[in-house]
């Protein structure tokens, strides 16, 4: 995938991840409501996301069966390094200390770090 999914696309995408395929109508009834976003609109970005290749679709008669064409891993890994390279660097320790310095680390997130970082030393 060579260019960025905005935030709207990136809703298609959930819905894409969570089952597939799917029709662009079976999509449109998945996405958040909140959002109003008619049938038209979901087919305006299916086919935006087309074009990026984030989705690819099969031809099932007369319907179009999406389907992701990246993994939500590899999507995640892709944001999150963009995410630590423009904000802090390229380094992960300065975000981990920007999220403790406001609070936003709990307990339970202390400890899930502590036992990731210690299944990695081994």
């Amino acid at each position: 995938m060579a260019e960025r999914i905005s935030e709207a696309e990136h809703a298609v995408m959930e819905v894409l991840w969570d089952d597939s395929p799917l029709t662009a109508q079976d999509v449109a009834e998945r996405v958040d409501p909140s959002r109003g976003w008619s049938a038209a609109t979901v087919k305006t970005l299916l086919g935006r996301l087309l074009a990026k290749e984030a989705v690819a679709h099969d031809v099932d008669g007369r319907r179009y069966l999406y389907r992701p064409a990246v993994a939500r891993e590899d999507y995640v890994a892709g944001e999150s390094r963009r995410l630590i390279d423009r904000l802090f660097g390229g380094k992960l320790t300065p975000l981990v200390a920007h999220l403790a310095e406001r609070d936003a680390i709990s307990d339970q997130d202390i400890a899930e770090i502590e036992a990731l970082l210690k299944a990695l030393k081994q």
